[in-house]
């Protein structure tokens, strides 16, 4: 292989494709010229199988078997896939291992279950616990307790149906009368709020409306990926991204089997790494799909001084709101205890069963005579303490479950004695006492639990409670330490261009709570706190009808990171309670408070999208060329440092979005001219024209600016043939007085710009010099 050719099989970069009824393939083919003009190698597709009619991101499968009807079915994949051919582009197929809908009616499998019982051949599918609940599934449908709805349930030949729900009757029920018919099933409808603390199935994090599946199992593995792997086998999908590993049962065995049954495609795992924790490295995948690399391109443009300045305002400006003040582990501690009383109560029913069960049960004398509360609240102090999604069997746990933390469980026991109940728990989740399959259902519960814990206290609830930069409340950030060093970031790259060099990476997703533009805009908060203090003021002055002051914090922050936008209010107030409802401070999805909610709508009208926002937009305006430096420095160094870039759709032009579902609205396909539109073009095309530069046998080396403002300089070059450079922290910059001489050591040799065609440098390079037309700097060695 010459070195500007590639191994097709990795891509250069991808573009990922949000599928939905209204975007379906016909419309993505349409889609194919002008995304191939980017420069990008591969179409990134969200899921393709057949799942719940009219969903609008293809997470809740109902058959495996079959490429989704509403898109356009198999023909219509195929021909997409013909279509990206034609322009050079393959496919990578989001895939959903852990879960299925649970929507009997849609979902053939499941269907089986709910008539057959445990004796269907499907019944090894799901992960349902047929020891609770006297042996019936529990369908958490009613709308209220049975007594109340009892007479809206109706048998109809042999299926029983609940207003728009179907479930088959057992063979030989369908004459019996309603009380007797239902107590014949093998499941149970009952009121949707017994699902915290009664459900015997598991789920995806707390959404009983997906039903786990146990992939572990070969003959469901087989089943459940066979048209994926045929869709791989004749070349129509070229690569996967496999979508929650962490809530699979064995997450290092099916990536194993995954590979196996793939040859080894190109696979990016949907792993959130906590800041610092590693990727396993017996993983036979590529990498993680790149929430990791978006915390260190995100911490570059965020000031860590400034960032201190914001959070004491925020302490001042919303205490008591702040959740007990502020403090981000704190913050995180309380979320997941009310997480695993609340939202996960049933998964630590479970869990406890299957502890007390097996300690009953062992011959280690150690594990006797501890009674279910104890080790209840033992693996609670021990589950809440974890800094990480889970533990693995391919990782030392006892890095994950330390000892530090055993020592925080123990202090929940009023009695010495009865703390014994953590070492036994830690003991069992370390593996000590072997490895039986009691030992491993036992290991597998624990982890599942966590990850579901760790996903919903951080993500969905301490994100919204502690909020003094919402930029830094990303999927795998770290708001309580936001900012990344220079020094840091270099490390970061090194480590990944040696370990995991074609890793995937994003920085806009659609599951990110804001597009990178938006961030973009925030992070120049932490270069300016004093300013933003003073716009606070003046817009809160004589409180702002805001309902409550933290509230009103992440209101106007998220008003100033939107900006300009159509739609603005609706879009505002649907992003707001959302944040209200997953904070839970006030208000929550299944307990909402109406006059609480009614406020906020009414302060967002009156607030952030009427008069008061006219001053936070004037504000936003006057910082527009430093949103600018940040907007596209991300953008560079997103799609120049290792690993393999994925651009959301859409965000090759300024894109403006906020949490789910504005962030998978309708995009424009289609050249706009702007500036980052050419930066994102450039690095694309000069990534497809030079891979070599930029794939597995690629350097990554850092370099240094000279000078008074060497600090505000992000630079490294690839293979000693392309170089980024670009600026950071450009308000503190312009504030001190610009460059100032600063220059930047380049490589040996002569260097062309890319983005300003017929201007070159060498040698030492002045910052005024490169930066005089754009923050931002893409180079390229010309040949000797």
């Amino acid at each position: 292989m010459t070195p500007e050719q590639r191994d097709p099989a990795v891509p250069t970069a991808t573009y990922r494709l949000q599928l939905q009824p209204g975007f379906p393939f016909g419309a993505a083919a349409d889609a194919v010229p002008y995304v191939a003009s980017l420069g990008v190698s591969h179409l990134h597709l969200s899921p393709v199988l057949e799942a719940v009619p009219g969903s609008p991101h293809g997470y809740d499968v109902v058959d495996h078997a079959r490429v989704r009807e509403e898109l356009g079915g198999e023909e219509g994949l195929r021909e997409l896939a013909r279509t990206a051919r034609e322009h050079g582009l393959g496919l990578v197929v989001d895939i959903v291992p852990n879960h299925m809908a649970m929507s009997p009616r849609h979902n053939r499998a499941l269907w089986e279950v709910l008539r057959e019982g445990p004796a269907s051949p499907y019944a090894r599918w799901f992960d349902i616990d047929w020891e609770a609940q006297g042996g019936q599934v529990l369908l958490p449908v009613l709308g209220g307790p049975f007594g109340e709805e009892a007479g809206r349930l109706e048998a109809d030949g042999d299926v029983l149906r609940y207003y728009d729900h179907a479930f088959p009757l057992r063979e030989g029920t369908a004459g019996l009368p309603l009380p007797r018919l239902l107590d014949a099933q093998w499941y149970r409808p009952v009121w949707w709020r017994l699902a915290r603390t009664e459900l015997n199935y598991r789920r995806f994090f707390s959404i009983s409306e997906l039903i786990g599946v146990r992939v572990e199992d070969p003959e469901v593995f087989d089943a459940t990926h066979g048209k994926i792997l045929e869709l791989l086998r004749e070349g129509v999908i070229d690569g996967l991204r496999v979508d929650h590993p962490d809530g699979l049962a064995d997450p290092d065995g099916y990536l194993r089997r995954l590979h196996k049954a793939t040859g080894g495609r190109w696979t990016v795992v949907e792993k959130i790494l906590s800041d610092g924790e590693p990727l396993p490295p017996s993983w036979p995948v590529a990498g993680t799909t790149g929430y990791d690399a978006l915390r260190h391109v995100d911490g570059l443009f965020t000031d860590p001084a400034g960032f201190g300045e914001l959070l004491g305002g925020y302490r001042r400006f919303a205490a008591p709101q702040t959740d007990r003040g502020g403090d981000w582990d704190a913050t995180v501690r309380r979320a997941a205890y009310k997480v695993l009383t609340h939202e996960l109560a049933t998964e630590v029913d479970r869990l406890t069963r299957v502890t007390s069960r097996l300690c009953a049960a062992s011959p280690e004398p150690a594990l006797r005579d501890r009674a279910p509360w104890a080790l209840r609240t033992a693996l609670q102090e021990l589950l809440v303490r974890l800094e990480v999604y889970r533990p693995y069997a391919s990782v030392d746990a006892a890095g994950v479950v330390t000892e530090e933390a055993a020592d925080g469980a123990r202090l929940a026991f009023a009695v010495p004695e009865e703390a014994g109940a953590v070492d036994v728990v830690r003991d069992l989740v370390l593996g000590r006492y072997g490895d039986g399959p009691e030992y491993v259902e036992f290991r597998t519960r624990f982890a599942q639990t966590a990850s579901a814990l760790r996903a919903k206290s951080v993500e969905d609830t301490a994100f919204y409670r502690y909020v003094p930069l919402l930029s830094a409340t990303e999927v795998g950030g770290n708001p309580g330490d936001p900012a990344v060093s220079p020094e840091r970031f270099h490390a970061y790259c090194a480590r990944v261009q040696r370990d995991w060099p074609s890793t995937g990476t994003v920085v806009s997703t659609h599951d990110t709570k804001r597009s990178a533009d938006v961030r973009a805009a925030l992070h120049v908060l932490t270069e300016c706190p004093e300013r933003w203090a003073d716009v606070l003021a003046e817009v809160t002055r004589g409180g702002g009808g805001a309902p409550d002051a933290q509230l009103a914090w992440a209101a106007w922050q998220t008003v100033f990171g939107l900006g300009p936008a159509q739609d603005a209010e609706e879009r505002v107030r649907g992003a707001l309670l959302k944040h209200v409802r997953e904070a839970g401070l006030y208000t929550s999805w299944t307990e909402q408070e109406p006059p609480y909610e009614e406020a906020v709508e009414r302060f967002v009208a009156e607030g952030p999208c009427g008069v008061p926002g006219e001053r936070v937009a004037a504000f936003r305006a006057s910082l527009e060329p430093h949103i600018r430096a940040n907007a596209w420095g991300a953008a560079l160094v997103h799609l120049t440092m290792p690993g393999v870039p994925d651009v959301y759709q859409g965000t090759e032009h300024e894109y403006r979005a906020l949490v789910d579902p504005d962030n998978r609205r309708a995009v424009r396909f289609g050249g706009d001219g702007s500036g980052k539109e050419a930066v994102t073009r450039a690095a694309l095309r000069l990534r497809a024209r030079r891979p070599a530069a930029f794939g597995d046998t690629a350097s990554y080396a850092p370099l240094t600016a000279e000078g008074p403002a060497a600090a505000h300089c992000l630079a490294f070059a690839r293979s000693g043939e392309v170089l980024t450079a670009v600026t950071r922290l450009s308000l503190r910059l312009a504030e001190a007085g610009g460059w100032r001489g600063t220059r930047l050591a380049l490589p040996a040799g002569r260097w062309a710009d890319v983005l300003e065609p017929g201007r070159e440098f060498g040698g030492h390079a002045p910052l005024e010099e490169l930066f005089e037309r754009s923050p931002v700097a893409l180079l390229e060695r010309i040949p000797d």
